[in-house]
């Protein structure tokens, strides 16, 4: 990838909370409504699981960020708003790009965080229905919110999701769309529809699939006719069979986090469940790659930035205040490619890139809105039926 520009577009991928949402055409804030829910020695009172305890408000050395790949803003080998992050506070930024899947995060931690142990992270960005379950065991730390006043930004649809009502303990990052990337080169046309993706036998051998179940479910139901809003368990069964249908014929390839991002480049996939941004980003590397809402509809989601039992409150809450600073919202924008959470980032945006702020992946219109869905959160977090889904996926 050549990061020559600073609104080259980039990034990785996410997903949503719970409530029915109807067929009918919907509006950002109906639609993201119903993800979201309806230096010194001062001190301010923060909690992890609901404890409160006293946070002093004094600047860590380093912040330590883990985050999904291709996620934040770059130009060359440099990240210009983590770079003014230091400039500004002093603070250095250790970055690390490894969410490649919330589930697989999730694992690689819960033994520490369920011993209330540091696991030297003071922020990580996970999707929402992650984050609920981060906030009911209690791994998580509330923000110091008096060291968030740039909070205000916040998109009203955003601001209270049944899962943390008052934002106490999460923050988003960004909102996206999941549907099909593809390369017309080797396909020989669009591949339009998740029927195609998983029968067409043009494509045998050539497919990837998410490895989040709330994306690839939401997009194989809604294929069948069914609504991933609310999950009745026969049309999950169903799109569960259709699903081990394409795995037994060896139509799909494998199942992926942002590790796509690798294979679209060397050929070995030719069309995939992808997240937008994503595919925006990889077209500077693959010419002609597309990607599409799929015609039976696709899904739409939030990551969420939260506080890891250990992790230094105040500095993270101090960087959370900087990324809601419009201008810097803004640079991050125009290099991701995602749904901005941050009011007043769209018109900063104009004067970067004028069409940007125009693209309707970054802020959606109605009619891309009336394409997409909010998986039922209640059944991404669902024991039986993840296990059914790791069945087939061999995850």
């Amino acid at each position: 990838m050549t990061d020559t520009r600073l609104n080259d577009p980039i990034t990785r991928r996410l997903f949503l909370k719970r409530a029915a949402v109807g067929a009918g055409a919907l509006s950002l804030p109906s639609l993201i409504a119903a993800c979201g829910g309806g230096g010194g020695g001062i001190s301010a009172q923060t909690g992890a699981g609901g404890a409160s305890t006293e946070v002093k408000q004094q600047l860590a050395d380093t912040l330590v960020f883990a985050n999904w790949p291709a996620y934040i803003d770059k130009k060359g080998s440099s990240r210009p708003t983590l770079e003014k992050f230091t400039a500004e506070t002093g603070v250095n930024v250790k970055y690390i790009q490894e969410v490649n899947d919330n589930e697989e995060w999730f694992g690689k931690y819960q033994a520490q965080l369920s011993q209330g142990q540091d696991v030297d992270r003071d922020i990580v960005v996970l999707t929402d229905w992650m984050a609920a379950r981060m906030i009911r065991l209690g791994y998580v730390q509330k923000k110091d919110k008096s060291a968030i006043p740039n909070e205000a930004n916040l998109v009203e649809a955003l601001q209270n999701p049944a899962w943390d009502p008052n934002r106490d303990y999460s923050l988003p990052w960004q909102s996206g769309l999941t549907g099909i990337g593809y390369n017309p080169k080797f396909t020989g046309g669009p591949v339009t529809s998740v029927e195609q993706l998983l029968t067409d036998s043009k494509l045998k051998g050539k497919v990837t699939c998410l490895t989040e179940m709330p994306d690839t479910m939401g997009l194989v139901m809604q294929a069948q006719g069914a609504d991933p809003t609310k999950v009745e368990p026969a049309a999950f069964d169903s799109a569960i069979d259709m699903l081990q249908q394409a795995v037994d014929s060896g139509q799909i390839r494998r199942f992926t986090g942002n590790d796509y991002l690798q294979d679209f480049p060397a050929g070995s996939t030719w069309a995939a469940m992808t997240w937008s941004g994503d595919v925006a980003q990889l077209q500077s590397d693959t010419p002609g790659l597309e990607w599409v809402i799929p015609d039976d509809g696709g899904m739409i989601w939030t990551d969420n930035m939260l506080i890891p039992t250990g992790g230094d409150v105040f500095t993270a809450s101090t960087y959370m205040n900087f990324v809601y600073d419009p201008k810097v919202a803004a640079e991050i924008e125009a290099w991701v490619n995602y749904i901005c959470p941050v009011e007043g980032a769209k018109e900063e945006l104009a004067k970067i890139d004028p069409s940007l702020a125009k693209n309707p992946q970054i802020f959606p219109d109605e009619e891309t809105l009336a394409q997409v869905k909010l998986f039922d959160a209640e059944a991404a977090d669902n024991t039986d039926l993840k296990e059914k889904f790791q069945a087939v996926i061999g995850v």
